[in-house]
């Protein structure tokens, strides 16, 4: 057991949605439970009182403002803490000597870039890598490569991750990839869905027996949910339903009415974890078409639910999805391939083939083992 103080830098964190909110809320207990002392900093409003550790919730303020708050509360933590463990660039941490270690979970130069219109929405983030864009995109690029650059460590939860980030020149040696998981109660809780079949799924959500397409996702451009209503345009006899919310949403609804299908394209808009789970359990297969993923815990989740799952061949999909095995990877953008794909996946017997591999895979990414990893990698940078 050690007895490490942490100071953890974050910008977003439980109750807030996002992988890195979620990330955190469960890693620090059992880091904890190993010895570390979490201290936490983050953007927000909220409870700080319902946590284990100390928490501290900055306001979002007008940035100048905000900014110097958080600076003013993590100056005493620099001081404080025997390691710090940093999960948003741009934050203002000035002062003390603890050595830093990043969670980098993408591209925040790329994101950042589409949101403020810099960039097309579409723009796919491996040629983003390459391309120079001139004025402030690459002023954003070289930033955030600075920044990774004076890291003394990195954990990325992808060998597709690590290979980005060396790319913005971060020394390889520094990159160290810890698979991402599920803790247990989400996978074991009654009220997920865990011990229902298909059938049972389908009846409590009052869906009729009839091939299901799933995808789960922020509805933004590179989410591929556009391709996805296109390329079912060409299979009559599939539903798609569409989980989550975004900027997108009514021009999705405007795509998928213009072609004729709101009988069979459904958005449910944003639905807890809970029913996600009974949803995935009811669907045929959980598609996620995207252009982007760093390691998406939405396969994971479908996966080890037993239920197969339709991905594009970018990021840290190929991963988790062994083609063929326990699920089909199709070549993004490339309607007309994933139209054959979705034709090939409810073809007779072809689902049951590939949810009894399910699992196949799977022991890489075990809670137990992304804990005591991190820790460890944590621990080595003392």
């Amino acid at each position: 057991m050690n007895d490490h103080r942490l100071f953890v830098a974050a910008g977003i964190f439980h109750p807030e949605s996002g992988g890195p909110a979620t990330y955190l809320y469960e890693l620090l207990p059992e880091l904890q439970k190993m010895g570390w002392q979490p201290h936490v900093v983050t953007y927000g409003a909220g409870d700080t009182t319902a946590y284990p550790y100390p928490l501290t919730r900055i306001p979002r303020r007008p940035l100048p403002i905000r900014l110097a708050h958080y600076g003013l509360a993590a100056f005493p933590l620099l001081r404080w803490a025997d390691l710090v463990y940093v999960h948003t660039l741009d934050l203002p941490l000035i002062g003390g000597n603890a050595k830093r270690v990043v969670k980098m979970v993408g591209d925040q130069a790329w994101e950042r870039s589409i949101r403020k219109g810099w960039i097309p929405p579409t723009e796919d983030i491996d040629t983003f890598q390459m391309k120079d864009y001139g004025g402030v995109v690459s002023t954003q690029k070289a930033a955030r490569a600075r920044q990774m650059q004076a890291m003394d460590g990195v954990i990325v939860p992808s060998q597709y991750l690590k290979q980005m980030v060396t790319g913005w020149g971060v020394d390889e040696a520094k990159i160290n990839v810890v698979y991402n998981a599920l803790p247990p109660h989400m996978l074991s809780a009654p009220e997920t869905g865990s011990s229902l079949t298909q059938a049972d799924a389908r009846k409590q959500l009052n869906l009729p027996d009839a091939p299901t397409l799933l995808t789960a996702a922020r509805l933004t451009a590179w989410k591929g949910v556009d391709h996805l209503i296109s390329a079912l345009q060409h299979i009559p006899d599939v539903r798609l339903i569409v989980a989550g919310e975004g900027e997108l949403l009514d021009s999705l609804k405007a795509q998928a009415e213009a072609a004729g299908m709101t009988n069979r394209v459904s958005f449910l808009g944003k639905i807890s974890r809970d029913k996600l789970a009974i949803y995935m359990k009811a669907a045929d297969y959980l598609a996620l078409y995207s252009g982007y993923e760093g390691l998406s815990h939405t396969l994971l989740e479908s996966l080890l639910a037993g239920t197969p799952v339709i991905a594009s061949d970018k990021g840290g999909n190929p991963e988790v999805v062994q083609h063929n095995v326990n699920g089909l990877l199709v070549p993004y953008v490339d309607v007309p391939a994933l139209t054959a794909a979705l034709q090939t996946a409810f073809r007779s017997g072809e689902r049951e083939r590939l949810a009894a591999n399910s699992r196949t895979g799977m022991e890489r990414f075990q809670f137990a083992t992304m804990v005591k990893h991190t820790s460890d990698v944590l621990e080595s940078y003392l």
